[in-house]
């Protein structure tokens, strides 16, 4: 009797996961813990608010994501290379239509307006961008200098797109997804270093002339070492570009909004407008510390209760992470965001194909960079760029990104025709 239940229940399970038996259920449960963990301190935040709808709408979109997420790795991933370039298409013209019709909020136009909801096109477009890439690297052609050229101009569009909005933050992400996909696909290494080299360089050039001298001499060896030919020509080069970011960094700098250049100074000296841009980071860090070991416990913060850091359940829920349930608290959701690392990483070392593994190195990218960015600004070792923490911060939009993200990993997964690891 206990042997043939047994056995109707494996037949009833069998049949309930039809259509799943390769998904990594492991992955797929970290993110809907996390989340609903999220929820929790969400609602920490709001407490003596009375804005309860912060929490709530939290877990009714991950319950849509988890939905959306499960559709998703059924669906075969190989079908999005006939679509690829509709998908990087739409993701175009979803970027474009913000600035032509979008919603300005916090000092940015950033939101399409759409049947009563805010719409964020540039956090769903660091998926389109991930789609497209993939499907241009998956022939490994990135080891020469014109296929690695070819994929940065397919993201530079909506890298462009993104930063003219402006956001910085996602703009960042987008460069994150690049540099991971571009490695794994077999560029060199030091290719890469000279590609965000100007980009350093300009930001040394105005912390310390020395290091900033010590850094284009440097990029000169690593010129000569990595490109195959005319190394002296590229080493002149090499040196030429990076000696002449400290005009870059002044033109970027004019670039930036004024609230976007005082969260780059203040990232350096957060004492020096307390009562203004500096004020986040110095109560995120209070928070934090006194959390210590245990925390505080949930709901008794007294930082994240009395709202002393603003926007706290989006951009710094990390904080309270760390006031009321502390240093073991914010390990435990590392711990959690390695896990998930790691089973993106086992995927796409046992993808049957190119394309499914890069895109889960895309997908590994942009949660690796939002995830070390965000919990190094709470605590004051990054500028605050507006990157939220993935499946914990409130947001409809990246909500949903990172549940679709999983989505179509766990269909490489599901699709990949060998054996569990």
């Amino acid at each position: 009797m206990t042997s043939y239940s047994s056995s109707s229940l494996k037949k009833r399970w069998k049949r309930l996961t039809q259509g799943w038996q390769g998904v990594d259920w492991l992955l797929f449960m970290l993110p809907v813990g996390v989340t609903m963990f999220a929820s929790i301190l969400i609602g920490s935040t709001q407490k003596y608010t009375g804005q309860t709808s912060f929490a709530i709408n939290h877990a009714i979109l991950g319950g849509i994501g988890v939905a959306i997420a499960l559709w998703i790795s059924r669906c075969r991933y190989e079908s999005l290379l006939q679509w690829r370039w509709i998908v990087y298409g739409a993701t175009i013209a979803s970027l474009i239509a913000v600035m032509a019709v979008g919603t300005t909020g916090l000092g940015a136009q950033r939101w399409i307006s759409i049947f009563g909801f805010n719409v964020q096109p540039s956090e769903f477009a660091k998926l389109g961008a991930i789609i497209t890439l993939a499907a241009a690297l998956k022939d490994r052609d990135a080891s020469t200098l014109f296929g690695m050229v070819k994929a940065i101009g397919i993201t530079s569009v909506p890298w462009a797109l993104v930063f003219l909005q402006p956001d910085l933050g996602t703009s960042l992400v987008f460069g994150a997804i690049t540099l991971g996909m571009l490695y794994w696909s077999g560029t060199n290494p030091g290719w890469l270093v000279l590609m965000i080299s100007p980009l350093v360089s300009a930001i040394i050039f105005h912390v310390s002339v020395p290091v900033w001298i010590g850094w284009v001499l440097m990029m000169g060896v690593v010129a000569y070492i990595s490109l195959p030919w005319w190394s002296i020509a590229s080493t002149v080069v090499a040196l030429a570009v990076n000696a002449a970011s400290g005009k870059l960094g002044t033109i970027m700098r004019g670039l930036l909004k004024d609230y976007q250049k005082d969260r780059l100074i203040l990232f350096l000296d957060q004492d020096k407008d307390p009562l203004g841009g500096g004020y986040h980071l110095i109560q995120s860090r209070i928070a934090i510390g006194a959390g210590e070991m245990w925390g505080k416990g949930l709901f008794q913060g007294t930082q994240t209760q009395l709202s002393f850091i603003p926007e706290q359940h989006t951009d710094f829920i990390f904080s309270a992470v760390g006031e009321e349930l502390g240093f073991i608290g914010g390990m435990a959701l590392l711990l959690a965001f390695w896990l998930i690392c790691l089973r993106l990483v086992m995927i796409a070392q046992n993808a049957k194909d190119n394309f499914g593994s890069l895109l889960a190195i895309g997908v590994l990218s942009m949660i690796v960079f939002q995830a070390i960015v965000n919990i190094c600004m709470t605590i004051g070792l990054a500028p605050i760029t507006g990157i939220p923490l993935p499946w914990m911060s409130y947001g409809r939009s990246a909500l949903l990104t990172n549940f679709m993200a999983i989505g179509l990993v766990e269909s490489v997964a599901n699709y990949r025709f060998r054996l569990k690891f």
